[in-house]
């Protein structure tokens, strides 16, 4: 471990927002090798077909191929390994196919299209996959959104796409054809979509340094009787799509069911919650609204010490010993050595993959022989819940890179690069976390924690031994 030191709370500079404020466009050539990519694992999984689902929310394998998510209609991508592929469509987004990423034919489908619309050229989705490619007696993969892990039902059938969808397809393939769920061609262990090159980091970190410009934009406006729609406003920026629920939420949570800030003034010790992700990245931060451990009920005045403390001891660990190459299981044994479950109540798995989704798959999670590998983007996604206490988070992007591709990103995105070196020297020199080189961050406020957000010159921070300066 890169001697992890003692935690303090202090006196802080705070980092300066560095989003660019310009999208960056996936390469021809990206697109072409993300498509070669699919096609090998096709290969790979000995696959005549695959038929990849997409919609507004999941959508985010159909977009990796074809460049855009189909908004409020369903879609389909048909690929078939002889090289013709398919695009099928609702009323709506058939005009899209055209601008699509991937050459492919469009058929139109007015059942993907809204709800009474007019159905012309309506004929069986039976028919429109067979036009599309699907033959009988073929092997075929549907990839929805996600892929299952159950340990006692076949994860292979179990299918997250509309039913009149999964009808059809197996329609096509007749009583000796073969339908199985193939979203692991894209995600998890194999998934193409795992790793990133340095045009897709590019593409990417726009998101993620965006994301983390609105929460440091919303911590500094914080204030007794600030709005949470004013901190909801702040989080919000350049018409991007979000790729989660924002937060912006004072006192008590949920109340009458609701999930969005409402006219709601944050009050003195109120527990705050602010959370904003954008494709690329999602950064989050939790604490009181309050200057300092004084204006807490007594019951609370320990919080940095029972609650903060120890988490983000974990975040300085899971900072200071991820690289490219360890397992999964060895992140999470760490994490669970330094912040044990049982005792801080969390559930979930202590780090994941993200792109264009928030949560893509997850490496980290108990006896994982998953390597973590260059080109993985991950967020430092630890979630304590201690009783009595309100939560803490320092959530934030960070991306794997080994010294080829660090080579890479320094030659092909130059400026990228100048702010990943000046994000890891904040994290050494103001911070004090001690990073492997493989570690990128993807956003100026890594680990960058206000635990009382009244107070906005003070951060938690880590200050190592002497001994410890050549560790």
């Amino acid at each position: 471990m890169r001697g992890s030191g003692e935690i303090f709370y202090g006196t802080v500079m705070p980092p300066k927002p560095d989003c660019t404020g310009v999208p960056v466009l996936l390469s021809d050539a990206v697109m072409e090798k993300r498509c070669r990519a699919v096609l090998e694992r096709m290969e790979q999984e000995n696959l005549d077909s695959l038929v990849v689902y997409g919609d507004l929310e999941h959508g985010q394998n159909f977009a990796y191929l074809t460049g855009f998510l189909p908004r409020f209609e369903e879609a389909l991508l048909v690929l078939n390994k002889g090289g013709h592929h398919a695009m099928m469509m609702g009323n709506e987004n058939l005009n899209k196919v055209s601008c699509a990423r991937i050459k492919a034919q469009a058929i139109h489908v007015p059942f993907f299209s809204l709800p009474n619309q007019p159905m012309g050229g309506e004929c069986s989705l039976t028919e429109c996959f067979r036009e599309a490619g699907l033959k009988e007696e073929s092997r075929i993969g549907i990839a929805g959104w996600k892929y299952f892990t159950s340990r006692i039902l076949d994860n292979r059938q179990l299918f997250d796409v509309p039913s009149y969808i999964v009808e059809a397809v197996r329609d096509a393939a007749g009583p000796d054809g073969i339908v199985v769920n193939a979203a692991d061609i894209f995600i998890g262990k194999k998934g193409v979509r795992c790793i990133n090159t340095a045009n897709e980091l590019a593409h990417y970190e726009f998101g993620a340094a965006l994301a983390s410009d609105c929460i440091l934009k919303a911590m500094d406006h914080l204030d007794i009787g600030v709005k949470e729609t004013e901190l909801g406003a702040d989080l919000q920026a350049l018409g991007q799509k979000n790729s989660v629920v924002t937060i912006a939420a004072a006192g008590k949570r949920f109340e009458k069911a609701n999930l969005y800030p409402m006219d709601k003034d944050v009050k003195l010790g109120d527990p705050v919650s602010l959370t904003v992700g954008y494709r690329g990245g999602l950064s989050s931060r939790c604490g009181y609204a309050v200057h300092s451990e004084n204006e807490l009920p007594e019951a609370n005045r320990n919080y940095l010490d029972r609650v903060v403390k120890p988490y983000y001891h974990a975040i300085v660990s899971w900072l200071g010993e991820i690289h490219c190459g360890m397992s999964g299981g060895e992140l999470y044994d760490r994490i669970e050595q330094i912040l044990p479950k049982e005792e801080y109540r969390w559930s979930l798995c202590p780090g994941h993959l993200t792109a264009d989704e928030e949560w893509m798959s997850s490496p980290v999670y108990e006896a994982s022989e998953e390597i973590l590998k260059s080109g993985m983007m991950l967020q430092t996604d630890i979630i304590p819940s201690v009783p009595g206490y309100a939560g803490t988070s320092v959530e934030s992007t960070i991306a794997l890179a080994d010294e080829t591709l660090r080579m890479e990103i320094q030659k092909e995105e130059p400026q990228l690069w100048e702010r990943i070196v000046k994000r890891r020297s904040y994290l050494e020199k103001v911070l004090g976390i001690r990073m492997h080189p493989d570690v990128l961050p993807m956003c100026s406020t890594v680990a960058y924690l206000r635990p009382f957000l009244l107070e906005k010159g003070k951060a938690m921070y880590v200050k190592h031994r002497q001994a410890d300066s050549d560790n």
